[in-house]
């Protein structure tokens, strides 16, 4: 029988290959002498627990993934443009240190991801840096200590550090030197940061961890924004009282006017509500489509202001989710109720909104005030789906006889109320 796979183009086999996982890629050199170390001229190595046999303890798995990339990169010949290591076997260990040397003496590489086990920091070597055709930049669990002529890599369009030690300096100096990045992601740093982003061609960027201010300061092309914030009550009363003159809700929104999609969790809308009420804002949002708030404190005033002011000021909002949190403020006093009738515009039309969702609803008066603001301002409304708290201490069945006398401006909005 012909062996017609064998005499395909290089370019085809190597597509075929790359698609395989790198075990199986590698066993290919056992079929004939034609399949030999074709392998190794692939362009993208990805390795991970897959590699090598987990039947044994950890320390014998990371050995074994050691020796088997290393070989792997000894045996390789020709451009590697993605390398990417995922186990959570691997931690700090010199073997790690001579890959990326060898990567950055291949002036081809563009995509790097190093995903190593949480239990420690891995210190990655200057020479990362001299990766200079780098477009995409995955890292997790590592330390990271740009050098002083460090110019930034002028291809990157993608970096994501999880749990990486970097001083915060450093981090706004990187993301301003890569003036093509497009997408970043920051998560879960080990101290508390006030950060600083200052990237002209960013379009998404996800946050996560404890940051105590964020200023976007030149991010005009930004589409899509994701922050989850992490406070403790003490600190979050501190910076309230901190910053009780400023307004935290314009700092930081009002320079992303392009904005599609928002998301927050955590203390996200209480960080919003830090300062003084700004009163209609400067700014509409023409481009927001997506809103999702959740961890709302519907007993909190400025919390409820800051929700009233986005949505007042997003005419084309097309879905909206939020769902309550757990008040850390007093009882509001009576006349705070009448907030809906005071500020929202008595014209006020949701154009586009389609569907809303709401979750952890305790059935509080403001809650309550924005479904009925919503269904009688939203014409073509589809579906408004609500979901009690699972603490909810009241009646469900009062709850749903109110949502139902509510007035809807769409003949088409359908209720959907939850029980679990």
């Amino acid at each position: 029988m012909d062996d017609l796979i064998s005499d395909l183009p290089q370019s085809i086999l190597e597509s075929i290959l790359t698609r395989l996982p790198i075990r199986d890629a590698v066993k290919t050199s056992i079929l004939s002498r034609k399949w030999r170390y074709k392998w190794a001229s692939i362009t993208e190595l990805v390795f991970d627990d897959e590699c090598v046999s987990s039947s044994h303890d950890g320390n014998v798995v990371e050995q074994s993934l050691v020796k088997f990339i290393t070989r792997a990169l000894f045996l390789h010949h020709g451009p590697i443009h993605k390398f990417q290591v995922s186990t959570c076997y691997l931690q700090s260990c010199p073997d790690i240190d001579q890959w990326i040397l060898f990567l950055s003496r291949d002036s081809d590489v563009r995509e790097l991801i190093l995903k190593l086990g949480e239990d420690e920091w891995v210190r990655l070597p200057s020479c990362l840096f001299n990766c200079k055709k780098l477009t995409h930049l995955d890292l997790s669990c590592c330390e990271l200590d740009p050098p002083p002529r460090f110019k930034g890599f002028s291809c990157l369009r993608s970096l994501s550090l999880h749990r990486v030690l970097v001083a915060a300096d450093a981090i706004e100096n990187l993301i301003w030197s890569c003036p093509l990045l497009e997408n970043l992601a920051l998560s879960y740093f080990d101290d508390s940061l006030a950060i600083t982003i200052r990237a002209p061609n960013l379009k998404y960027l996800y946050m996560e961890g404890d940051f105590t201010d964020i200023f976007l300061e030149n991010t005009p092309l930004l589409l899509s924004l994701s922050v989850v914030m992490y406070m403790a009550d003490d600190v979050a009363e501190h910076f309230e009282l901190e910053q009780s003159s400023n307004c935290n809700f314009v700092k930081f929104l009002t320079r992303v006017p392009h904005l599609v999609s928002l998301a927050g969790r955590a203390y996200f809308a209480k960080y919003l509500s830090i300062g003084d009420d700004p009163g209609p804002l400067p700014i509409t949002f023409d481009h927001l489509k997506i809103i999702e708030l959740f961890e709302v404190s519907f007993e909190d005033m400025k919390e409820v202001l800051v929700l009233l002011r986005l949505i007042t000021s997003s005419p084309n909002l097309e879905e909206f989710s939020i769902s309550a949190g757990e008040s850390t403020s007093p009882a509001e006093a009576p006349d705070s109720l009448d907030i809906w009738e005071r500020e929202c515009p008595a014209d006020w039309t949701f154009k586009q909104l389609k569907v809303v969702k709401m979750t952890d609803v305790n059935g509080i008066p403001h809650e309550m005030d924005l479904v009925k603001f919503l269904l009688g301002s939203s014409p073509v409304l589809k579906t408004m789906t609500i979901s009690p708290s699972t603490y909810f201490k009241h009646d469900r069945m009062v709850m749903l006889i109110e949502l139902l006398r509510f007035r809807r401006a769409s003949s088409e909005a359908e209720i959907i109320f939850l029980q679990e």
